[in-house]
């Protein structure tokens, strides 16, 4: 996570952004290849292997997230114990996800950002007028087509990456594009979204990360772990410690209970 990334993802999301909104009828082109012309429909979404690899690009995010989410509610149950996860990665892991693909994509600008989907514009035998990708004013209402939701979780994966170790760091980056790019070629595949869709969803998201990344380990904001097991042991230890007097006083009248019967 150093500035030479976040230098590519703002060229690319540059070029990308002024070629397609230029040119916008390559977004339609893109798209093109995966419409079955003489079923006027986008066939790869109906293909049982397809809809598997998309339910496994699924939990593979779900599995990459869980240890983060499990820490935490370890942490909140047993407050006074280590958190099995670094608690930094915890952090970063459960912010990133839930501002990039939670917050940036399923709610800002899915909901708010009116381009229909591929499947719903006139070229693709749907009803609606094709919006290029720099228009928030198409016809759409709800869980519109800019930006890709899953494509944003899959490239979502470049937070772990960012946690790999030094060796590894490379690799671990390449497969989470590899990984981003997949699953978000798989989506324009099924008709659900357009290439700028995709792109777009992987260079917010890399911001998203780039900053969160910089405010818990870069920069003078930046966190050590003993600080983060602190605040949530702040949180937790009240009602932990709340609930424990309680279960200590109903064991203590069920012990009374038990020693009065005849």
């Amino acid at each position: 996570m150093n500035r030479t990334g976040l230098v590519i993802a703002l060229l690319i999301g540059a070029c990308v952004g002024l070629v397609l909104g230029l040119y916008p009828q390559l977004d339609l082109a893109a798209s093109a290849l995966f419409f079955n012309e003489p079923s006027r429909s986008f066939n790869i979404a109906h293909n049982m292997t397809a809809l598997q690899w998309r339910s496994a690009f699924v939990y593979l995010i779900a599995a990459l997230a869980a240890p983060a989410f499990i820490a935490v509610a370890v942490k909140f149950v047993l407050p006074r114990r280590r958190m099995i996860v670094p608690a930094r990665a915890a952090l970063f892991l459960i912010a990133t996800l839930a501002l990039a693909p939670g917050l940036m994509a399923n709610v800002v600008l899915k909901d708010y950002w009116g381009r229909p989907r591929p499947y719903d514009v006139q070229r693709f035998n749907g009803p609606e007028t094709f919006i290029p990708w720099w228009d928030p004013r198409g016809p759409c209402d709800k869980n519109c087509s800019f930006v890709a939701g899953e494509g944003a979780g899959a490239f979502w994966t470049l937070a772990p990456a960012a946690l790999a170790p030094p060796p590894w760091n490379a690799l671990a980056y390449g497969a989470a594009l590899a990984f981003g790019a997949m699953a978000g070629g798989l989506r324009m595949s099924f008709g659900a979204h357009f290439l700028s869709d995709v792109v777009f969803s992987g260079v917010f998201t890399f911001l998203i990360i780039w900053t969160i990344h910089g405010l818990i380990y870069r920069w003078r904001t930046r966190l050590t772990d003993a600080q983060v097991e602190q605040a949530i042991e702040r949180v937790a230890l009240p009602p932990h410690d709340a609930l424990q007097r309680l279960f200590a006083r109903l064991g203590a009248m069920l012990g009374l209970g038990a020693g009065g019967r005849p």
